[in-house]
């Protein structure tokens, strides 16, 4: 996730705030994300779980079967088409406003280009909802429910009710609350941004941001665009308005410190 909505050329602040972000982050921060605290947030005791790391990419999988070759297979592919799009394309990487579409490109990067313009970011804000809901997408030929969770993205189609856990860092609501989705409302992205946990670049301080869409590279694209608006508390009703406004978007959920908004079609339940 990363991105900034912005109507028109990057100031120099904002490009400066961009380069302090990456070369000041805490290392320490860093080390306590890699712990993986969201990873628990979705209980899924009926279905096989598995790992696969390539390179930035780390996902956690759950399917009927194990399909970890499978969807190695399927990343390296999404890699590639990534990076060989990026090496001769390289402001698709760098812009933190949306790029001009393209039609001779592979459908992912076609995917994040039509998402992070309908949020107003750059298209690299797309980009984990956007590879779990590809290596999703694949695995789903070979099982008949499967779940990807990428850096707090998901992409989930299954048939049971599934109750998701917010994961909000130091908020006091973090893991108290859970979405309820349920089988019908499948496949489905639930993506989360925030400004107080991880390594993601975000302009923001929310402790949560959580978009549900059928597009979880809209959804990863959306929170970050939201995440980006929501510095305090009373931002929060701006931020859920911004949400809203997003075509796609079927839910917000916004946590700062002990608040919480909510605007759309989701289901609360306390954990």
């Amino acid at each position: 996730m990363g991105g900034i909505r912005c109507p028109g050329k990057l100031t120099q602040d904002i490009i400066e705030s961009y380069n302090r972000f990456y070369s000041k982050i805490d290392i320490i921060s860093r080390m306590m994300f890699e712990k993986r605290t969201y990873r628990n947030a979705v209980r899924t005791d009926d279905l096989v779980q598995f790992e696969v790391i390539v390179k930035e990419t780390d996902l956690l999988i759950r399917a009927e079967k194990d399909l970890s070759r499978e969807a190695k297979e399927s990343v390296l592919k999404y890699r590639n088409q990534l990076e060989t799009y990026i090496a001769t394309n390289p402001d698709f990487e760098r812009s933190l406003i949306p790029v001009q579409e393209v039609y001779h490109a592979p459908e992912i990067i076609r995917e994040m280009i039509r998402t992070s313009g309908l949020a107003g970011v750059g298209p690299m804000a797309a980009v984990a909802g956007a590879m779990a809901q590809s290596v999703s997408k694949d695995l789903l030929q070979l099982s008949n429910e499967v779940i990807v969770e990428n850096g707090g993205d998901i992409y989930l189609a299954t048939s049971k009710k599934r109750i998701i856990g917010i994961y909000a860092g130091a908020s006091p609501l973090s893991m108290k609350i859970g979405i309820v989705i349920e089988p019908g409302e499948t496949p489905l992205g639930i993506c989360t941004s925030s400004g107080t946990v991880g390594h993601s670049l975000s302009f923001g301080k929310s402790d949560a941001v959580c978009i549900l869409s059928k597009s979880a590279a809209l959804a990863d694209a959306a929170a970050t665009a939201v995440g980006n608006i929501v510095r305090e508390k009373k931002d929060i009703e701006r931020g859920l308005e911004r949400g809203k406004e997003i075509e796609g978007v079927s839910g917000v959920l916004i946590i700062v410190g002990e608040k919480m908004g909510v605007r759309g079609d989701i289901k609360l339940i306390r954990l």
